[in-house]
């Protein structure tokens, strides 16, 4: 660990949690957690669903993956070690060449719940995250709304941190919230979509690119808010206040 060895770890067991693996010719197990996975074998599932997770892990039994190691879990006698670490050195090194603000061509490799994984054309090794909030300015159920695998794709890089590159999608579309007091005014009647709904209350598209919100307590609890508008229903709203710089509008469902 000191000096930073690259080793072999072979995987025995995996579970939703990660691998676990014997080092080199050591008698010593390991344990792989699955945020310190590389890039090309984390697992991309929808919604994160554990049992997903640890089928797509269980194609690692057998191999043999390059390591190094992190520490020392005294609780279970077990090494801890990544697989990420071993690579990061170099895409460190690669990084270096790239700063923030700067606009790259990738191609879109992988879609999880939670955003999409863009590998850079000039540079392959390095694979940078969009996170779901910077692929719209709107809320978006799914990242496949708006990407699809093998895509390519201008993104923005918005922040380098240890190794890992974040990107945005939605800093190269023109904000729609920057005129959005000249359409949406206070009392104004909209007919809107019900987008999503959330314990606190539904998501409504009011146009392709502006969303309003109406909070539970307008319907008196959840349930009876369920019994009274479902996803894929227009209904007429009133607005109840526009809040531009919170990108927020608030609305209540007219009588």
């Amino acid at each position: 660990q000191e000096s930073g060895e690259v080793i072999k770890a072979k995987v025995f067991a995996a579970n939703a949690g990660g691998l676990s693996a014997t080092l080199g010719d050591l008698d010593a197990k390991a344990f792989l957690p699955v945020s310190q996975l590389s890039n090309e074998h984390y697992p991309r599932i929808e919604e994160g669903d554990r049992t997903k997770i640890a089928e797509e892990l269980k194609k690692f039994i057998g191999q043999e993956l390059t390591v190094k190691i992190l520490d020392m879990n005294p609780r279970s006698n077990k090494l801890i070690i990544s697989e990420r670490e071993v690579l990061s050195a170099n895409v460190k090194e690669l990084l270096a060449k790239y700063s923030v603000g700067q606009i790259v061509d990738g191609i879109a490799t992988g879609i999880a719940d939670f955003g999409v994984f863009v590998r850079f054309i000039d540079d392959p090794q390095i694979e940078g995250m969009i996170h779901i909030s910077e692929l719209e300015h709107r809320i978006i159920d799914s990242p496949k709304e708006i990407v699809k695998i093998n895509e390519t794709i201008k993104v923005k890089i918005i922040d380098i941190k240890e190794g890992r590159v974040f990107l945005s999608l939605k800093a190269l579309k023109s904000d729609p919230w920057d005129n959005v007091a000249e359409r949406y005014k206070t009392g104004q009647e909209m007919q809107g979509t019900i987008y999503k709904l959330n314990p606190f209350g539904a998501v409504v598209n009011l146009d392709k690119e502006i969303q309003g919100m109406i909070h539970v307590s307008e319907f008196g609890g959840a349930e009876e808010m369920k019994a009274a508008i479902a996803i894929g229903q227009t209904h007429s709203f009133l607005i109840d206040s526009v809040k531009t710089e919170e990108k927020r509008i608030i609305l209540k469902l007219k009588k």
